[in-house]
């Protein structure tokens, strides 16, 4: 029996090639500004994949998506792997990030103060920081190999992957993301937003890569929610904030090491986020 083949290695998780299936291992490596820290996040990896197998085992049986299992192939011998894979079928990814807002934060909002628009959509006068959007919008981004995604307007969507396809994707997106953000809500927990990826299987359009994790979304606890600011977040914002107080660091790889309390601190977030939604204790 062949051994998985790595075929590619991005700032958080590895993919390999196993036979005719891909094995994506979500590792507890951090990134902040397209750098790759040298902390990792204990169990990182475990709450991203185990929040993902949630959502995927709950998606309407009607959204079609890649997942085999979430369990390793039992002729797979990794044990370090356990709980952090997922695996896959293979599929023609769509060269395009499928991000809905429900609310104004991140660069919607940067981009609302600066101009009243966010990539095309005109907005309401008077929204504030956090605030909810009258109906989430669909604002897709490139899908880029190296550095930042850059927003798309309608146009240039439509111009990268066709009407047809454009239509499919925003009303899929639009969908999920309707259906998760009242799930978390009944959780306590607002979805401010999330990235989705899709592709092609034999020709189907299915949901790929990972699914309302707390690195491809925002959450926010709704007990704490009050329009006016920004929000406490589940996610690697402490580390974000405490990059951003430093003075001496460019932004360029090599990454500063993290002090053990803000790497503490984002692993409780993380595992906050897979307890509060599942409703599951955190096991591992």
């Amino acid at each position: 029996m062949a051994e998985p083949q790595r075929i590619h290695q991005g700032k958080v998780r590895d993919v390999y090639e196993w036979e005719d299936s891909l094995l994506l291992v979500a590792t507890d490596r951090i990134s902040a500004f397209d750098v790759i820290l040298p902390n990792s996040i204990p169990q990182k990896g475990i709450a991203l994949t185990q929040l993902s197998r949630f959502w995927f085992q709950h998606l309407p049986d009607h959204i079609p998506h890649h997942v085999i299992s979430f369990d390793l192939p039992p002729e797979l011998d990794h044990p370090e792997w356990q709980n952090r894979t997922t695996w896959c079928k293979k599929a023609e990814v769509i060269p395009m990030e499928c991000v809905v807002r429900g609310y104004l934060a991140g660069s919607g909002w940067d981009a609302y103060q600066s101009s009243g628009k966010i990539q095309g959509h005109e907005l309401p006068t008077g929204i504030k920081e956090s605030g909810r959007l009258h109906e989430p919008l669909f604002t897709p981004t490139t899908k880029a190999a190296e550095g930042h995604d850059e927003p798309l307007t309608e146009a240039e969507a439509i111009d990268c992957v066709g009407a047809e396809l454009y239509e499919s994707l925003k009303t899929r997106s639009l969908e999920i993301y309707s259906w998760a953000h009242e799930f978390a809500l009944q959780k306590g927990l607002i979805i401010a937003d999330t990235k989705f990826e899709f592709g092609t299987i034999a020709g189907e359009i299915c949901l790929v890569d990972e699914c309302l994790t707390s690195d491809s979304s925002r959450y926010w606890p709704a007990d704490d929610y009050e329009p006016g600011r920004g929000q406490h977040a589940f996610d690697k914002q402490f580390v974000r904030d405490y990059l951003k107080s430093l003075t001496d660091w460019n932004r360029q790889p090599p990454g500063p090491e993290l002090p053990e309390d803000i790497v503490e601190r984002t692993r409780k977030r993380y595992i906050d986020a897979y307890t509060l939604i599942t409703g599951n204790t955190f096991n591992w």
